[in-house]
């Protein structure tokens, strides 16, 4: 391949970050891991406007920088502003006019530069790389977006019938890791742009040589920390190792049900809803809910919040018996001891050792709601110490894979504190405050 006299597989490494500084201090460590190419990100561009582009080239003036302007409309104006600002590639959309495409790469022509052409969110992706081919772009990228793939979308199998329609160089992007990266060159890419597999690990440096190493070799090596679900019982996984915050975080700071107490401390509860409504003290259909439930699944208690027990330790070894993964109540439960002894995992928001009667009132598997949060049989819970939180069923793997996101930018924000910094620098507070008046 003859791309800016690249005899190897290019990386990019896309800078998606809002603080410039932040984005600074990792291209230091991606350029040290071998990163041939950085993208100045769409965030980072509009947080920081071409001034991104203008420090990132004038702290790299030896690296190609690439401005992914996303531009849809005035193509000749957009891609010259950027090339001006010291970018060598500009990124514009598929779904652009053809006269936008063509303004934008007259532009390129003019002042030395080349453009990208991005076919995220294009109904054809085929045909429209074939028109664009015609209309002289110089790079085309196959792209998957970060809302599509949290719903699990994946760009190789595109990649691969884009590759045999067209013979400008191709670039793949879209939660591209050292599993896929690999592979990527194997089915016909050029450019392997690589975002959050890098600026979210807690080394960009190690990462990035990594990554750079599987392009080469056109290897899989398994990604460090797991890659994003596809399956139920991926994305059951993921729940496990993230937190109540992460989720809530991920479901845009959905509300969580708090005061529920575990009656073993630190056990983690993570599984489907079967449900039940009971009067104050009914403990029947908390008890016939077992024979409902099964392996993997949670029994949700709404006990209208009074302190009665409706559970206790024989409950819970049926429970256990039947693999069930714990017990939520809304209401009172009983016999602590026994349960600790059992290992059964339980929440309640009451302890209270007297129980109440079993008059059968009630339903199981009927919509529930706790302190103004619904919740549906099927769906599903994770309850730790800091809360009980619902995920709709429909949404499971699309939140599972943003709360994993949540979790890694986290954990690379911690090792910049670890390293000296403190949170309001990293994140540069100060300058994203609020204006007011």
């Amino acid at each position: 391949m003859a791309l800016l006299g690249a005899k190897e597989p290019i990386l990019q490494v896309a800078l998606d970050f809002v603080e410039l500084d932040r984005a600074l201090k990792i291209a230091r460590e991606c350029v040290e891991g071998g990163a041939d190419w950085l993208e100045v990100g769409t965030p980072l561009i509009k947080s920081e406007g071409m001034n991104a582009v203008r420090t990132m080239k004038k702290t790299f003036p030896d690296k190609v920088i690439v401005a992914d302007l996303k531009t849809i409309d005035t193509g000749r104006v957009e891609v010259e502003m950027a090339l001006k600002a010291g970018a060598s590639v500009v990124i514009i959309l598929g779904v652009s006019d053809d006269s936008t495409v063509r303004e934008a790469v007259s532009a390129a022509r003019n002042y030395g530069g080349m453009v990208m052409v991005d076919l995220i969110n294009v109904e054809d992706p085929v045909k429209r790389a074939e028109e664009l081919e015609k209309l002289g772009v110089d790079i085309i990228c196959v792209h998957v977006g970060i809302d599509q793939q949290m719903r699990g979308m994946k760009p190789l199998d595109i990649l691969e019938k884009v590759r045999e329609r067209v013979d400008v160089p191709l670039a793949i992007a879209g939660g591209i890791t050292s599993e896929t990266a690999g592979i990527a060159v194997e089915k016909g890419a050029d450019i392997v742009i690589v975002g959050g597999a890098i600026i979210k690990s807690e080394n960009a440096t190690e990462a990035t040589r990594l990554i750079k190493e599987v392009i080469r070799k056109r290897i899989s090596v398994k990604a460090r920390k797991g890659k994003k679900a596809i399956t139920e019982e991926e994305a059951l996984e993921i729940l496990r190792r993230v937190s109540v915050p992460n989720i809530s975080d991920a479901l845009h700071r959905a509300r969580v049900i708090m005061g529920l107490k575990p009656v073993i401390p630190g056990k983690k509860i993570v599984g489907r809803a079967v449900t039940v409504r009971t009067y104050p003290g009914d403990w029947s259909k908390p008890v016939e809910a077992i024979d409902y439930a099964g392996e993997g699944d949670v029994i949700i208690i709404d006990a209208g919040g009074e302190e009665t027990a409706v559970w206790g330790e024989l409950a819970s070894q049926s429970a256990k018996n039947r693999k069930i993964e714990g017990v939520v109540i809304y209401g009172g439960i009983r016999d602590l001891d026994g349960i600790r002894e059992i290992g059964f995992p339980a929440y309640a928001k009451y302890f209270c050792a007297r129980a109440g009667e079993p008059k059968g009132f009630g339903e199981i598997n009927v919509p529930i709601e706790i302190e103004g949060v619904r919740i549906r049989p099927g769906d599903y819970v994770v309850v730790s110490e800091e809360g009980m939180i619902v995920i709709p069923k429909e949404d499971l793997i699309e939140v599972a894979n943003r709360a994993l996101d949540v979790k890694e930018k986290e954990d690379r924000i911690m090792e910049e504190i670890r390293r000296g910094s403190t949170l309001s620098k990293v994140l540069d507070l100060y300058k994203w405050e609020r204006v007011t008046g």
